[in-house]
């Protein structure tokens, strides 16, 4: 038999290359490119016998039986889509340290009580588990620890005890012995991924995975693992910031607008159900440069802080810097503010900043990062009790945005008495209701910045 011809496959984001190459052109990473066995060949070696064809009419098929398992955390039973589908296969991804593992072990005590669990470390030993999960206070006599990196061995201790869920930590440490290549690599990721789902589908068996991140931040291994997987979390968070974010990049069984927020602590993660009073927490008032946006993720409204300093630049070039805003969406609010409103940015250094590490993606935050540049640059103080949302056209004008009655009912919650929203998203708000608080419409970003100073800095 002929020897199967090599493929060069990228290692980062799994393109592949007829050769070697130095360098990727399509993530642009070097020396990422790695000498593996084509996908022809590997499955020549697995493949199993070819059972009869069956198909179903679709008036035929019934879901009304369709299992879903509360894991007991309720952050995340949200993100999933109300519950854990039976047979489903999650990939959760995160930076190390993050709390991946540590949330995996906390629905191992969740879900411990009512279903047997088998978590399965390719980095740690059973004792190591043994002692993260005490710290933890996770203890169960359902819960079963295995230390094994063998893909085929994971399958047939599935198939044969029938765990009722499974969670591999993490697949990059699972290896194949139909496959020669060394563990993590692309082939062997894609492989095992693939295992995985055919055993969580054949036995109806959820089944989490644990994936590594590479320097870019995004999941690492070739992105047909992502295709494969019916769900993919990722855990975002700065180590500097006590909160973490779960959020669902792909979920075949519910939204992926869905966020789950957590803090965590010596004693793990802790569910936060009110988002908006942590990000606002230690606000300082009275002070030019701050706006408080209400973002929508999903389906829950959270407040945050958006700030932004305007200083004299000492650059030929000034500087212009965003966190958790998008960068260039920032220059073209600060083109629409020159050209429509008249202020000039273009001798003065400019930093805009969410506070609490939130990344706010969504163009309702354009109006608070306008004003807040406004409030920032005139050194006008936009008082406590404000909240704005909107998003800015290129025109200067100030344009309706969705969900505008949660964001009116959660500003009036945390007791905010004014409300700048777009005079278009009027027709969203129900007259006969009673939201107690001030709704201000504009249509342009002068009529914003007026209403504002109807009182002076500092006036209750």
């Amino acid at each position: 038999m002929a020897k199967a011809r090599s493929l060069f496959v990228c290692r980062e984001c799994g393109q592949e290359y007829p050769k070697w190459n130095g360098r990727c052109t399509v993530c642009g990473e070097w020396n990422t490119i790695e000498e593996t066995v084509p996908p022809t060949a590997i499955a020549g070696k697995i493949s199993a016998p070819v059972g009869e064809f069956r198909y179903s009419r679709i008036g035929d098929i019934s879901y009304d039986d369709e299992t879903r398992y509360e894991t007991g955390i309720s952050e995340l039973d949200r993100v999933l889509g109300g519950g854990l589908v039976k047979g489903s296969l999650v990939l959760i991804g995160g930076d190390p340290g993050i709390g991946k593992s540590t949330l995996l072990l906390q629905i191992c005590g969740h879900m411990g009580r009512e279903h047997t669990i088998l978590y399965v470390s390719g980095e740690e030993s059973e004792r190591q588990i043994k002692l993260r999960a005490e710290r933890l206070g996770v203890n169960s006599d359902n819960l079963f620890l295995a230390s094994n990196n063998s893909c085929e061995s994971i399958v047939h201790a599935v198939c044969a005890n029938k765990p009722e869920v499974v969670i591999i930590d993490s697949i990059q440490t699972i290896t194949s012995s139909a496959v020669s290549s060394a563990a993590g690599s692309v082939v062997q990721v894609r492989e095992c991924t693939g295992a995985f789902m055919r055993m969580a589908k054949s036995e109806e068996i959820p089944v989490f995975i644990v994936s590594h991140v590479n320097k870019d931040g995004g999941i690492a291994g070739p992105k047909i693992m992502e295709h494969i997987v019916d769900t993919v979390l990722y855990f975002e968070g700065e180590k500097q910031f006590s909160h973490r974010i779960l959020r669902a990049i792909k979920n075949r069984f519910g939204s992926t607008n869905e966020i789950g927020v957590f803090s965590m602590g010596d004693d793990g993660l802790k569910e936060v159900t009110n988002p908006s009073e942590m990000m606002l927490s230690g606000r300082v008032c009275n002070i030019s440069g701050s706006a408080v946006v209400c973002s929508v993720e999903g389906t829950r409204p959270i407040l945050a802080d958006v700030q932004a300093l305007v200083t004299k630049s000492g650059l030929s070039s000034p500087r212009r810097v965003a966190t958790g805003f998008d960068y260039n969406r920032l220059y073209m609010i600060l083109a629409v503010l020159e050209k429509r409103t008249g202020f000039f940015f273009g001798g003065v250094d400019v930093y805009v900043n969410i506070v609490g590490g939130l990344r706010i993606d969504e163009p309702a935050a354009d109006l608070a990062v306008a004003m807040a540049l406004y409030s920032g640059l005139c050194d006008k103080v936009i008082p406590e009790k404000v909240m704005v949302f909107g998003e800015v056209g290129l025109g200067g004008e100030v344009r309706a945005v969705s969900h505008v009655r949660e964001r009116v009912r959660e500003g009036a919650r945390l007791g905010f008495e004014k409300c700048i929203i777009p005079k278009q998203s009027f027709s969203s708000l129900s007259k006969s209701d009673s939201y107690g608080i001030k709704i201000i419409g504009v249509n342009t970003l002068e009529q914003a910045f007026r209403a504002i100073s109807e009182k002076k800095p500092g006036d209750k």
